[in-house]
C-alpha cells in the first residue's frame, strides 16, 4: 500500500473525522456502546525524531540478545551451573507442572516472537517499564496505521507494518509461506479478541497466512496433529499456535493440555513458548544484581549490555528473607543511607518514595496495571500495608520494588467528537514498539503512543487517552 496514493488535503479537523469515521468499530469494547472507538483519536500519528526511532529500532535486537540470554541463564542455574538464586526466583510462586513445561527440551532454545516494551517517555529520553511478551494492542496498531495511510500519512513501519511482521515471524516459525495460524484467545483474554480477528482477516486478504482467531473448544486433537473447527464447518490442520492466553490461566482454558501435549510432541508450533521465566518482571532485578553483572556483560556483549542498563530501571524483588548484619540491599537507599531490611523504607516522605511495586509474573494481578502500587501516590499506612503484603506474598505471589520514573508532560491534539472540534490536553507518553522475531532479528512492525491525561500516575489504555501510531517528523520528541 503506498500512503501517499490517498493523501487528502484536509484539515485537522476533517483528518480526526475521517479517522473517527473510518477506524474499524469495536477493536476494543468501549464503556459507552455508543462510541465507535473506545479511545480518543488524534487527527495525526504521535511525532518521534529521528534518533528516537533509531534508538528504539536498536533496542529491538537487544531485547532478543536479552530474552536469549535469561533464557540460558535460567537453564543453567537449574542445572547447577549459574548461581542457584536466578532460577529460584524466577520459579517462585509456579506449580511443578508450570516449571517442568519452561525446561522440556521442546522449547529449549524458544524465545518470545512477539516483543513489546512498555517505553515510559522522559526528559532525558525513555525508560522501559516492563515487557510484555503477549502484547494487546497488535490489531488496534496495524489498524490505526493503514487508517493514517489513507490519509497520506505513513506510521513507523509503514501502513501495513503490524500485519507484514506478523507475517514475516509465521512463515518463519513455520518455515513454509502461508501457514495455517490458530490464534487461541481465551475466555480471561476476550478483550482483545476483535483487534486479532481484525488482524487474521488482514492475513487472509492479502493471502500472508491462513490465519483465524479461535476459542480454545475451536481447537480438535487428534494424535497425528490439531485441527482448527472453522466458523463454516470446515477443519484445518494447524501450523502454529498464536497462544494468546495467560500462563497462570491454565486450568480455566479448556484443551490447554492437548494443545501442550501436541507442542511438546512437534505436532503444532506453540508461540510465545510455554515458558513462564521468560515473562517475569523480576529478570529486571537479575539484569540489575552486581553479582551476575559479569554473566550478562559476557552473554550480550560490552554495548548491548550498556544499552539495556540504561533502559531497564532499577529494580530490587521483595525479598522477606534477613541478610546478615553486614550485608546491604545493593543499590537501595534510605535517607541517603544503606538499606539493610525493607522496612527502612517505611518511614521515607512521599517526595522520597519513588518507586513502584508490582507482583512479578504468573498472577492475574501481574498484567493491566491491576497490581500496580504508585508509592508516592500512597498514604503511609498503605505504603506499609503494600510493603507487609509483598513481603508475606513472597512464596506465592513475588513482587518487585522498581524506580519510579515519571514521564514528561507533554500537549495533545485529540478529536472531541461531542463537539465535532479538535481540542488540547496535557499528557504523559508510553510508547509500545511491537518487535517480531525473524530468523532471530527484531523486526520493527510499528510503535503505538499512549498519551494520556498528565494528572494519571500509570499511563494504559483508558477512555480519556490518546491512542495512535507514531510517525517521523524532524521535530518530534
Amino acid at each position: 500500500m503506498s500512503c501517499s496514493a490517498y493523501a487528502k488535503n484536509l484539515t485537522a479537523r476533517e483528518q480526526a473525522q475521517f479517522l473517527y469515521e473510518t477506524i474499524p468499530p469495536g477493536l476494543f469494547k468501549a464503556e459507552n456502546e455508543a462510541d465507535r472507538i473506545a479511545w480518543r483519536i488524534s487527527s495525526e500519528p504521535f511525532a518521534l525524531s529521528a534518533a528516537t526511532v533509531e534508538r528504539i529500532e536498536t533496542i529491538g535486537g537487544d531485547l532478543v540478545a536479552f530474552y536469549h540470554t535469561l533464557n540460558r541463564l535460567y537453564l543453567r542455574s537449574a542445572r547447577g551451573t549459574a548461581p542457584a538464586f536466578i532460577a529460584e526466583y524466577l520459579d517462585l510462586g509456579k506449580p511443578e507442572h508450570i516449571v517442568r513445561l519452561a525446561r522440556q527440551n521442546r522449547f529449549k532454545q524458544d524465545i518470545p516472537s512477539v516483543i513489546r516494551p512498555d517505553l515510559i517517555l522522559t526528559d532525558d529520553g525513555f525508560i522501559a517499564s516492563e515487557l510484555d511478551s503477549v502484547p494487546g494492542g497488535m490489531g488496534f496498531l496495524g489498524a490505526m496505521s493503514e487508517t493514517y495511510c489513507k490519509l497520506g500519512i505513513e506510521s513507523i513501519g509503514g501502513g501495513q507494518g503490524i500485519a507484514d511482521g506478523f507475517a514475516a515471524m509465521l512463515s518463519g516459525l513455520a518455515q513454509r509461506e502461508y501457514p495455517v495460524v490458530g490464534i487461541v484467545v481465551s475466555e480471561e483474554s476476550d478483550d482483545y479478541r476483535a483487534e486479532l480477528q481484525w488482524l487474521a482477516q488482514v492475513l487472509r486478504a492479502r493471502k500472508l497466512a491462513d490465519a483465524h482467531v479461535l476459542a480454545p473448544s475451536d481447537v480438535i486433537f487428534t494424535e497425528e496433529a490439531l485441527f482448527a473447527r472453522l466458523e463454516d464447518g470446515r477443519e484445518e490442520k494447524l501450523d502454529i499456535i498464536y497462544r494468546n492466553f495467560e500462563l497462570f490461566d491454565l486450568l480455566n482454558v479448556p484443551k490447554s493440555e492437548l494443545m501442550l501435549y501436541a507442542a511438546r510432541h512437534q505436532r503444532v508450533i506453540m508461540t510465545p513458548p510455554p515458558k513462564a521465566h521468560l515473562e517475569e518482571k523480576l529478570a529486571f532485578a537479575l539484569f540489575h544484581h552486581p553479582a551476575l553483572e559479569k554473566l550478562w556483560r559476557d552473554e550480550l556483549g560490552a554495548p548491548a549490555f550498556a544499552r539495556l542498563a540504561t533502559l531497564f530501571p532499577q529494580t530490587w524483588v521483595l525479598d522477606p528473607r534477613p541478610v546478615p548484619p553486614q550485608a546491604i540491599i545493593y543499590g537501595l537507599t534510605a535517607g541517603g543511607r544503606p538499606v539493610s531490611d525493607w522496612h527502612a523504607l517505611i518511614d521515607l516522605g512521599k517526595s522520597e518514595r519513588d518507586y513502584v511495586v508490582k507482583p512479578s509474573g504468573f498472577s492475574e494481578l501481574a498484567w493491566g496495571s491491576r497490581g500496580v502500587r504508585v508509592a508516592n501516590d500512597l498514604t503511609k499506612e498503605e505504603w506499609i500495608a503494600t510493603l507487609d503484603q509483598a513481603l508475606a506474598e513472597f512464596d506465592r505471589t513475588p513482587r518487585i520494588l522498581q524506580r519510579f520514573h515519571k514521564a514528561k508532560r507533554i500537549r495533545m491534539p485529540y478529536f472531541d467528537h461531542e463537539h465535532d472540534d479538535v481540542r488540547h490536553f496535557d499528557g504523559r507518553v508510553r510508547l509500545c514498539p511491537y518487535f517480531f522475531v525473524v530468523a532471530d532479528e527484531a523486526r520493527l512492525g510499528g510503535i503505538l503512543a499512549t498519551v494520556a491525561p498528565a494528572d494519571k500516575r500509570l499511563i494504559h489504555g483508558m477512555t480519556d487517552a490518546v491512542m495512535t501510531s507514531c510517525f517521523l517528523k524532524d521535530d518530534g520528541s
